[in-house]
C-alpha cells in the first residue's frame, strides 16, 4: 500500500510539472521507501487537454530521447523584436503570413515542432509563411513579443502566432495549442498550417 502511494504521490508530482510548461522527462533516484532500491526512475508526462497522462518506468539504460536529434533553432543572442520587424517587412511585399514560435531549445517539444517543419511542411513554410524563431527562455525572456500582438503570457513553450503581412493575429483561439507539440500527430501539424496558410484558419 505505501509503495502504491508513494507511487501515486510521484504521479501527482509529475502532473504539477506538466501544467507548467513543456515538460517531458524527469529522472530522478527513488529510495527503497518506493521499493525500488536506488535505481532511477524515468518520468514521462504529458498534458493533453484538460487532463495528464504520466508513466513511470524502472529502465536503468536511458536511451536517448528521439528529440534529441531534433534542431536547436532557438537563438538567445538574437534580437527578436527586430526579427520579427524584418518577417513583417518582408512579408508586406511577398503577401506572406508570419510565423512566430516562441519556445527554447531546452524544450522537446519546441524542438519536436522545429523537426517537423524540416519534413514536408518545410515546403508549406517556405512558401506561405515568413518564420521566426523566438527564444523566450523558460517564459522569461522576449516576452514584449507576445504582448505587442495582444497575448498577454504564454503559458508554456512552444506558443505560435500566426500574423497577418499586415501584422493582424490570425491564431488568437490556438495560439498556446503547442505545448506538446511534439507528440501532436504530424497530419494534424501539416493541416493546421496548412489551413492558415490558405487564409482558412
Amino acid at each position: 500500500m505505501f509503495k502504491s502511494l508513494t507511487m501515486k504521490l510521484a504521479t501527482l508530482c509529475i502532473a504539477m510539472l506538466a501544467l507548467s510548461g513543456c515538460v517531458k522527462a524527469v529522472t530522478s533516484t527513488v529510495g527503497m521507501a518506493a521499493g525500488v532500491g536506488t535505481t532511477a526512475v524515468k518520468t514521462t508526462a504529458s498534458v493533453a487537454g484538460a487532463g495528464v497522462n504520466a508513466a513511470i518506468s524502472n529502465k536503468e539504460d536511458h536511451a536517448p530521447d528521439h528529440a534529441d536529434d531534433n534542431p536547436r533553432p532557438f537563438d538567445e543572442t538574437r534580437n527578436a523584436m527586430m526579427d520579427v520587424d524584418a518577417a513583417l517587412a518582408s512579408a508586406g511585399i511577398s503577401g506572406k503570413r508570419v510565423l512566430l514560435v516562441l519556445g527554447g531549445n531546452w524544450c522537446h517539444d519546441s524542438r519536436g515542432l522545429a523537426g517537423k517543419f524540416e519534413a514536408e511542411l518545410a515546403a508549406v513554410i517556405a512558401d506561405y509563411y515568413e518564420l521566426v524563431w523566438v527564444d523566450v527562455g523558460h517564459r522569461d525572456r522576449n516576452l514584449n513579443v507576445v504582448m505587442r500582438f495582444g497575448i498577454s503570457q504564454i503559458f508554456g513553450t512552444p506558443t505560435v502566432l500566426i500574423l497577418s503581412s499586415e501584422g493582424d493575429l490570425l491564431n488568437e483561439e490556438s495560439v498556446h495549442d503547442w505545448q506538446t507539440a511534439d507528440s501532436k500527430p504530424y497530419d494534424e501539424t501539416l493541416g493546421y498550417f496548412m489551413r492558415f496558410a490558405q487564409g482558412e484558419g
